[in-house]
This record gives structure tokens, sequence and C-alpha cells, in this order.
């Protein structure tokens, strides 16, 4: 069997709208060839109950697109993208564990190693500046510890946990819910270019494929599917996120959740996760236990040191929490005047240890 053809035939195949990861796959086990496939006529795929009528229909008008295929894969490669099928070597063996695993996958970078441990990082676009932080924390820790770090590339909690990974100098791949081409949000081209050369990007869709809603809750079983593990760090309580979490139980894997105050609505879900069992996320050394990873090298989970402060500023900072304050509240707990105050926190914020998330609220910085 000609595997470069093959290729093709497959490449042709995903492009057959209706169909899905399940459907090629019981076509596959069917005929035994994806080429055998394409010259099968729609009427003989209805008769064995393949495809209903109008699939069936509907199929043989495909068949004009093969060359248009080839070509298209051709330029794909060129540019450096490519296209891994589940009958190559390269092909992710975790994924092939899931239900209804992608026949083919576009990956521009590098894929994950197979015998690295992977953790998934995922949580809510809009989150607190507690979960960004914390997010970016974790992220860091434990790439420093060799963990790989699995996410989505939105906005919020997946941005965070890929930049971690990112400047710890470790490895990170973000899934798409759309077509390896296209950054979506546009606002993290930036990342998405940085991982494309330091981790790694990767999508089931379609080169062109525009994002849409029902991309992303199959995209999340690829998430949780290259992982070992599943982190949320904060989640309302009908979220994405728990929709992964979920997929990653069916799939058995462990989850770990960040608790988070029971009054606010991006921690509801984590919460709830714990009163279910998921494992209490109090830093990368939860997950590092969980991995059997820890040595003397491994960096532990500290605030930064004060050591150095003026007195003026360590008493500012002794104020201050992960969770953003007004100015006006923090120049009461402090007791500071206005000018004082301002010093310090410009004198914090120069020294790292105290960021300003929006106009006179500041916070700690990890």
């Amino acid at each position: 069997m000609d595997m470069h053809e093959e290729r093709e035939y497959l490449y042709w195949l995903c492009h057959v709208g209706y169909l899905g990861a399940a459907k090629i796959k019981k076509l596959y086990d069917w005929e035994g060839s994806y080429k055998r496939i394409y010259n099968i006529e729609g009427t003989q795929l209805e008769a064995a109950g393949i495809l209903n009528q109008k699939e069936a229909g509907l199929f043989d008008g495909y068949k004009k697109d093969l060359e248009n295929c080839r070509k298209e894969l051709e330029g794909l490669e060129k540019r450096g993208i490519s296209f891994v099928t589940s009958h190559d070597k390269e092909y992710p063996r975790r994924l092939l564990e899931i239900h209804g695993y992608p026949r083919g996958i576009f990956v521009k970078g590098r894929l994950p190693e197979e015998e690295r441990p992977s953790a998934a990082i995922i949580g809510a676009r809009s989150c607190t500046n507690y979960g960004r932080q914390m997010a970016a924390h974790i992220a860091g820790e434990l790439s420093r510890a060799g963990v790989q770090i699995i996410s989505g590339l939105a906005d919020g909690i997946d941005g965070a946990g890929h930049n971690g990974a990112l400047e710890a100098g470790g490895y990170t791949c973000g899934v798409l819910g759309c077509g390896i081409n296209i950054c979506y949000p546009r606002e993290n081209y930036g990342l998405y270019e940085r991982m494309a050369l330091q981790g790694g990007v990767l999508t089931e869709f379609m080169p062109k494929e525009a994002p849409k809603p029902f991309h992303f809750p199959m995209r999340n079983r690829i998430i949780s599917g290259l992982s070992d593990v599943i982190l949320v760090m904060e989640a309302r309580e009908k979220s994405g996120s728990l929709i992964t979490a979920g997929l990653g139980l069916e799939q058995g894997k462990d989850i770990f959740a960040l608790p988070g105050r029971v009054t606010d609505p991006l921690s509801v879900g984590c919460n709830r996760l714990i009163s279910e069992g998921a494992g209490v996320l109090l830093g990368a050394d939860s997950v590092l236990e969980y991995f059997q990873l820890q040595n003397g090298k491994i960096l532990r989970v500290h605030e930064k040191n004060e050591n150095g402060l003026a007195k003026e500023e360590k008493m500012l900072y002794s104020c201050l929490d992960l969770q953003p304050k007004n100015l006006e509240k923090i120049i009461e707990l402090s007791g500071l005047s206005v000018s004082d105050c301002m010093s310090a926190l410009l004198e914090l914020e120069w020294k790292g240890l105290v960021i300003q998330t929006s106009h006179q609220y500041y916070g700690k910085k990890l």
C-alpha cells in the first residue's frame, strides 16, 4: 500500500464536510484503504448502512476535489505544516486512546514528547488577575520540572499558561478550534507565532476552517486527550472548562482545581469540582507530587522575598494580596499618606513585586 497516496486520499476524505472522525474510522474499518473508499460509489455506502441517503447523494460530488486537495496538501508541507495521520509513528499515542480520535491532525512546530508528562491548564477567558497569575506561575514551575503544558490558546487562563511555560523555557502546545493558519483570537497572534517556533500548535480542522462554536467542545477532547492531568484554574458554574474536565474524567484523567472564595463566580466551578473529588491545586507541588517528579532541584512555590524593602514598602506590601485592591482601600489599610503610598507602589511595581491591573487597582505579583 502506497502510504503517501493513502495520506492524500485521507486528506481528501477530511474535506467531505459531513464526515467526522468516527464515521471516517467506520469507513476505513469497512474498506481498509482510503483510496478504495474514494473509488466506492455513494449508493454502495448507503446500502452498507454507513451513510444515509442524503450523505450518499453528496459523496460522489466531492470526488472532483481530489486534485485540488493534493495541491493544497503539497502547499501546506512546503510552508512547514505537517499533516500527521493516525497511521504515522509521530501521531501522539495519548490521542489514540480517546474515543473518536481525529484521523489526521495539522501541526506547526513540535508535537508533545511521548515520554514526558503533560498537564492541561484550562480556565475562564475573562479571568481574574489572581487566576491569570496562578496559571502563569504554575505553568512556569511545572515547565522547569519537565512537564509539558497543553491548552487552547484562548484569552485569559489559556494564554497565561502558555506564556508561563514559554517564559520558563519549557514546551507548550496549543490546540485550536479552527484551521492551522488561523489564530483565534487575533490578539494572541504573537503568542501563536512564538509557540509555533518554541513549542507546537495543532488542530484537526481543515486549514481554512473558521472558528465556530461547536468546534470548541471537539477541540477540548484533544486538550484532555494529550494530557495526563487536567488543571482547572478558574471556571464558572457552567463553562467550557468543566466540559473539558468532564471529557478528561471519561478518558480516565485526574483533575486538579484551584480553590477560590465561595462568593467568586469564577471559583464556583473549581470549588464544585473539589467537592466532587478533584485534587486541590495548592501550587505546582500538588502536581509534581502526582507525577512523582519531586527532587532536590525542583523549585518550591514561595512568595517573593521581602528582604531589602524600605519600611513603607514592607508595610504597604503586607496590605496587598493577589486579589487587586483600590488605591483608597490600600491607603486606608496601610495608614500611609497619598504621596507616600503612591511612591511605595511605584517602587514595588519597579521591583516586580506589585502589578497594577486597572486604573488605581493594585495586587501582589507572584
